[in-house]
């Protein structure tokens, strides 16, 4: 970097997510020129899009445009693109759309779904990372009470009304918790032919106890919450098949089929194809899940110039665990790489990253949630109300706020839900004959084997 002028100085940062937007944001004084790629013209707030699923929130509520919110740094130009290759000697990126030097790369890709190399289990039971993923979870669980509707077979209407949630992290149980409140509260009284009260809602996790990051008694408050709620909650329970609308589940040596129609994965995360581009283009490190281990400045070994923050990034130098992949993480580790670009620039020394831990919020259901938060583990009402108002506070545009706020607020006092629209693909004729498989029940089985 000794050598050239500050203001030529080329910032790309990859990726328009809670990590790569904050990097842009803090750098929109910087005397450097910052190029903000993403397949996306929007910043999405992932934390909520269970509330996109399950027709609370519509997706512009949770959503910003990237170039409206980076609009005023006059240092910064947004590019609507996908990088495919990275040359670090030459310092220049491939894209879809042509090439583009660099010479500073953050990379901040972040993850998606996971099934643990049962890729074929995708299409039956979908994972919740983008807006069409949600759009799709939401048009299925509001298909499946419809269906049930005018389904005159009961072991065929059960099947319907059978909602399974395969993994007990904060998104399982998040989704387990707001279909519970649409089953038993939200569309008791909007149908005739069908009581919603009769849905099951099962949460299956694998290791011993739900929200496994949170302290074993917060774990417990919020099995107890769920219970409370109407979700039957099963943990040791590994997964081992998902075919025909028909989950297969081991519980140490008991094997049980459940019929179900709306199966929703929410049971682990892979790195982006990103993190394969760095190990083969610069001798990256991935661990099984293909994040990226980076120095305690969130460099590479090898690269001091390309970064790598956020949910792609393995960052073990603090503590006896890597940082978990959630937001306020690389909300920090953005910020941190976006001052460490000036401080280099000036000839300055910086300390290596350190995250201030904020604490840890799950939502179980309305009043009720859990919150980890330093020495105070908190549930029931008063972490509902932290949850809100941290949620509030992180969207990114005021709009955005408000009216999340008012909805939030209309919800509550009606408990209605004004999102619950069925769009995208598959009329309710086209739904009844599933692209998974023909449903059947094998004689004298119920739909859920218990």
């Amino acid at each position: 970097m000794a050598g050239e002028t500050q203001s030529s100085h080329q910032v790309v940062i990859i990726g328009g997510g809670f990590g790569g937007l904050y990097a842009a944001k803090e750098l929109g004084r910087a005397p450097v020129q910052v190029t903000l790629i993403d397949k996306r013209n929007f910043h999405l707030f992932q934390p909520l899009l269970y509330q996109v699923a399950t027709g609370t929130l519509s997706p512009a509520d949770i959503s910003s445009p990237l170039r409206g919110i980076l609009s005023q740094n006059k240092n910064t130009q947004v590019r609507l693109d996908e990088v495919v290759d990275v040359d670090p000697e030459q310092k220049k990126l491939t894209l879809r759309g042509g090439e583009l030097a660099y010479d500073t790369l953050i990379v901040a890709t972040g993850v998606s779904h996971h099934y643990f190399g049962n890729d074929h289990w995708k299409p039956t039971a979908p994972g919740l990372k983008t807006v069409e993923d949600a759009l799709e979870m939401r048009r299925r669980i509001f298909m499946a009470f419809e269906a049930a509707e005018k389904e005159p077979d009961p072991v065929a209407r059960q099947a319907w009304l059978t909602f399974v949630i395969v993994g007990g992290g904060p998104t399982g149980v998040e989704l387990a918790g707001a279909i519970a409140e649409l089953a038993f509260k939200t569309l008791k009284q909007d149908f005739r032919n069908i009581d919603t009260a009769e849905a099951k809602i099962l949460l299956l996790e694998g290791l011993d106890r739900i929200l496994p990051p949170y302290p074993p008694e917060l774990s417990a408050k919020a099995a107890e919450s769920l219970s409370k709620l109407g979700v039957t909650t099963r943990t040791k329970t590994l997964v081992t098949n998902i075919e025909n609308n028909i989950v297969t589940a081991k519980q140490g040596d008991a094997i049980e089929q459940i019929f179900a129609r709306t199966i929703l994965w929410a049971a682990g995360v892979k790195a982006s194809a990103m993190g394969k581009v760095l190990e083969q283009r610069a001798g990256a490190t991935l661990d099984r899940v293909g994040r990226v281990t980076v120095n305690p400045d969130l460099s590479i070994p090898n690269h001091s110039d390309i970064f790598v923050i956020g949910d792609l990034a393995l960052y073990t130098h603090q503590g006896d665990k890597p940082l978990p992949g959630i937001a306020p993480v690389a909300i920090q580790q953005g910020q941190y790489v976006a001052k460490l670009v000036q401080e280099r620039l000036n000839g300055q020394p910086i300390a290596s990253f350190y995250y201030s831990d904020s604490g840890n919020l799950a939502v179980i259901g309305q009043n009720q949630a859990v919150a980890n938060i330093g020495r105070w583990k908190l549930s029931g009402a008063l972490a509902w109300f932290i949850w809100i108002f941290a949620h509030i506070y992180y969207l990114i545009e005021f709009d955005n706020k408000l009216i999340v706020l008012l909805q939030w607020g209309w919800n509550y006092f009606t408990r209605n839900r004004g999102a619950r629209l069925i769009t995208g693909e598959g009329s309710l004729v086209q739904v009844d004959v599933d692209t998974s498989g023909n449903y059947s029940v094998p004689a004298n089985k119920s739909p859920v084997e218990v």
